[in-house]
This record gives C-alpha cells, sequence and structure tokens, in this order.
C-alpha cells in the first residue's frame, strides 16, 4: 500500500464504514536482496496505520472495524467482484493490514483465501494489531516471497482473483513489475482470472508497469486516480464483456451487501471505457 498520510487523515473520518501472450525468453536473473525497513504503527481518529519507518501509509485499519477497507484505493483493488461473485481461489502478494485479506475471508465463505508476504515482522503485527484471524482451512497466510509464489508451478491456473500490492519504505513503485513478473501472475489465474495492481499514478513506474501487463495479459482498465496518486489497474486474461448497465447492478447488489462504493467503479471503468 503507498499513499501518504496526509491525504487520507482529512476525510478518514467521514467513511462509513489477458488471452495470454507467449512467454519472453529472459536470462535468469539473480536473487533479489532484502532489506526489511522497520515496521511502525500510527493512530489518529481511531485509525491505526502501517507504516515502514517513513511518512508512506502502507495499510489502515479502523479500529471499531477491523474488518472493513478503509482506504479508497484499497476499496478498488475489489473491483474484480463486478465479474465474479463466486471465486474459488483469492489470492493477496504483499499483506499490509490484511484488509483485503480480512475482507475476502469474511465475505466469500466458500473460497480459499491466501496471502503472501515476505516480511514476517509484517505477518506478526497483522496477528497482533490488525485483527488478522489464523490460519485455518480457507486461510492461509505465507512468509514467502511474491515472485516465488507466482512462478510455483503448483499455483499455475488456480487463481480467480488476484491482488497485487508490493510496495516498500522507499516509495519507488511497485517492487515486482517487470513482463516476466506479470506473465507469471497471468499464468496463476484461470482463464477467466482477473488480477488487480495497486499502481502509484505520478511515478515514471506507472507507465512502466501498464506496459508490462498489456504484454501479459489481454485486456487492462485503468481506475480514476485516488488519494496522492494511487490508481488501481484490473488486469483480464480473457477480455470482459463490458455491459455497463448490467455491471451498474451488479454494483448495486455488491453495496447493499457489503457497503463497498462499487458503483464509483462502474463509473471509472466506464469514463476509461470511453478513452478507448
Amino acid at each position: 500500500m503507498l499513499i501518504k498520510r496526509k491525504s487520507i487523515e482529512a476525510d478518514a473520518n467521514l467513511k462509513s464504514g489477458p488471452g495470454r501472450k507467449p512467454a519472453a525468453t529472459a536470462k535468469p536473473k539473480p536473487a533479489r536482496k532484502v532489506r526489511f525497513a522497520p515496521v511502525t504503527l500510527s493512530e489518529q481518529f481511531g485509525i491505526r496505520y502501517l507504516h515502514f519507518g517513513t511518512e508512506w501509509v502502507q495499510g489502515a485499519m479502523r479500529i471499531s472495524k477491523p474488518d472493513w477497507i478503509e482506504l479508497e484505493y484499497a476499496q478498488q483493488m475489489m473491483a474484480w467482484m463486478l465479474f465474479n461473485d463466486k471465486p474459488q481461489h483469492i489470492v493477496q502478494l504483499g499483506l499490509g493490514t490484511a484488509s483485503l485479506t480480512k475482507f475476502s475471508y469474511k465475505w466469500f465463505r466458500e473460497a480459499q483465501v491466501t496471502a503472501v508476504d515476505l516480511n514476517p515482522s509484517v505477518i506478526t503485527i497483522c496477528e497482533t494489531m490488525f485483527k488478522l484471524p489464523p490460519n485455518d482451512e480457507r486461510l492461509n497466510v505465507i512468509e514467502m516471497d511474491a515472485l516465488e509464489y507466482v512462478n510455483d508451478p503448483a499455483n499455475l491456473g488456480r487463481i480467480d482473483a488476484l491482488q497485487v500490492d508490493v510496495y516498500d519504505a522507499t516509495a519507488r513503485g511497485p517492487v515486482l513489475d517487470t513482463p516476466e513478473f506479470y506473465q507469471s501472475c497471468a499464468a496463476c489465474l484461470t482463464p477467466d482470472g482477473i488480477m488487480t495492481v495497486n499502481l502509484f499514478g505520478d511515478h515514471p513506474s506507472y507507465a512502466r508497469n501498464l506496459s508490462a501487463m498489456h504484454f501479459a495479459f489481454d485486456t487492462v482498465i485503468s481506475l480514476p486516480e485516488v488519494h496522492d496518486g494511487n490508481v488501481i489497474a484490473i488486469a483480464f486474461n480473457t477480455a470482459p464483456t463490458l455491459d455497463i448497465a448490467a455491471l451498474y447492478e451488479r454494483a448495486a447488489h455488491i453495496t447493499a451487501s457489503t457497503k463497498l462504493p462499487a458503483k464509483s467503479w462502474v463509473n471509472g471503468i466506464k469514463a476509461w471505457q470511453a478513452q478507448q
């Protein structure tokens, strides 16, 4: 998760709670050297924030509503719900404060929910300070490199909804952003699988990530920017049928049941469609 705290504190209290393309031949890359920044917390106006030793917010939880998705961009990460109301396997790369993982675990009781994070301190703090439930027959939180996870042959073609939010403390865009990474993500999805990714719209990494996703997926939709630059991209293995009226109907159902502002997601898709 990547937003500047000043961009959300002002309105925080007002919230209620593609066919795949051929794989590219690439030379093996050396293992990534990971240095973990300190995991720190702050609280204000009933909201607990996660940081990696900087002012950048890596996630947030309203203490009185631990299963609610507090931040608007994180809510948009659930936009795949417009296209699939019965996922069998939901995966989160980059745990943050576990808001997406907890929400998916609560609302999709027939689905397997997996979260992957390389930093053991993040997992521990989610368990102790962000109400992350313990692993059980439906929930599996794994300490693992997200790159290794999507490159594991055991995960090929097994994911319906993949949510990617892999940032570090330096705030320079996603730490995984190559065409090869996104090809691996696409390969892990079912033929109708969908990936949502948190991008940073006013950073050079934005265009690089979009280009890499277009290489790996059939269709990539960008929602309007929120906060201080966050842009959610929705990537489809198979080109979706964008029946806007049907999507608004589905959005109304999502809002009635979960209170997520799904109509705004359709507004964003409609705006993207008009620009094509």
